[in-house]
């Protein structure tokens, strides 16, 4: 049993790693997946470095957001940090 007990341990250890740091990760950008693939046109965004806007035109990897009413900006897809419609 004595030589079984480092084996044991390695392996509990590796468990609570997968459960606590790589599950939790794989969900989490999941649901950014899920995310960029659901946007539409008109909905309201932040983009990473914090620009508030709405999405104006979408395309396969960019998108333009809309700033006031005439200042328009294009962002890769991937830079949305989250979509913030009011519902």
């Amino acid at each position: 049993m004595g030589s079984l007990s480092p084996i044991i341990m390695l392996i509990l250890m590796a468990a609570i790693f997968y459960f606590l740091l790589i599950r939790p990760q794989q969900k989490r950008q999941k649901q950014i997946k899920e995310m960029h693939a659901n946007m539409q046109k008109g909905d309201r965004i932040i983009t990473i470095g914090g620009m508030h806007g709405t999405i104006d035109a979408i395309d396969e990897n960019k998108i333009v957001i809309a700033v006031d009413d005439d200042n328009k900006l294009t962002f890769d897809r991937n830079s949305v940090r989250e979509v913030v419609n009011e519902d």
